[in-house]
């Protein structure tokens, strides 16, 4: 009879802890949903005003254009105070497209530095999912990025410069394009070999084209220009010079240290971002 009331006290604990775990865990769950709504409602002025107001030169989500710069992963944006950001909104950027907006109140300006804020802790909050340092040697060596590609001044001339690719991009945006088989060369990286008269051949990239001139740029970097008169053909590959094969050549944790090498790269610099296949998608 004594063992059946304690086995009945037991059974009593066991469920009373099982209930509070459970009703711990839904008011940790709700206490994260009201804090997650708190700060969508706090930065919705400043949302508001952001997109109003600078988007249209800084992008919806900050990463910027071709007319303005990166706001959510440039290292020189990162590293100004709010006072300073505040004072370039109010008083515009001299000899810059950065224009003043003096009819801003100030609490809107502070809305609008409290919004960019959130835009660089999303960015901030990317984990890399591998190493930066492997990633930089496979680069430059087993992947052979480098011979096509810039990082921060060192590589080759034919691909664009990927020294901010990874500042506005996911680790798996960047994996994925690494990986993308089916790709469509854009018109200022179009690989091409050029026949000479005498049987020559000349290898690289045309950059600028037209009925009667062609000019093509060599993996040495040097920019040849030639009448299409001395040429006996222009043979324009169909493929990208951009590898499709990375899935065989690369193991995943390679593939990982790699993408993390782009996004290290990036965020420590705070360059202009360019995808690997030469579109341009921010300043």
């Amino acid at each position: 009879m004594l063992a059946s009331r304690h086995g009945s006290r037991l059974l009593f604990g066991v469920l009373l802890g099982l209930c509070a775990g459970a009703f711990q865990a839904r008011s940790r769950a709700q206490q994260h949903d009201f804090w997650e709504n708190e700060v969508k409602t706090a930065a919705e002025p400043g949302r508001r005003a952001f997109n109003t107001n600078c988007s249209a030169c800084h992008g919806l989500d900050g990463k910027g254009s071709d007319k303005g710069a990166n706001l959510a992963g440039s290292s020189n944006v990162l590293h100004l105070s709010d006072a300073q950001i505040s004072g370039i909104i109010s008083n515009g950027v001299a000899g810059t497209g950065m224009p003043a907006f003096h009819s801003l109140p100030p609490a809107q300006i502070r809305a609008i530095v409290s919004y960019v804020r959130i835009l660089q802790g999303k960015l901030a909050a990317q984990t890399m999912p591998g190493d930066p340092a492997r990633g930089k040697g496979i680069f430059f060596g087993k992947g052979e990025c480098a011979s096509c590609h810039t990082v921060s001044g060192e590589g080759g001339f034919l691909g664009p410069d990927l020294s901010g690719y990874g500042s506005a991009a996911s680790s798996q945006a960047i994996r994925n394009e690494i990986l993308k088989s089916n790709r469509v060369n854009p018109p200022s990286y179009r690989s091409a070999v050029l026949v000479m008269r005498d049987g020559d051949r000349m290898e690289g990239v045309i950059r600028n084209e037209d009925n009667f001139s062609v000019q093509l740029q060599t993996k040495d970097g040097g920019f040849h220009f030639l009448q299409k008169s001395d040429l006996q053909t222009v043979e324009h590959a169909r493929e990208s010079l951009m590898p499709n094969n990375y899935g065989e050549r690369l193991s995943s944790k390679e593939l990982d240290d790699l993408v993390s090498f782009l996004m290290n790269n990036a965020t420590s610099k705070g360059h202009a971002t360019t995808s690997p296949r030469g579109e341009r998608t921010t300043k």
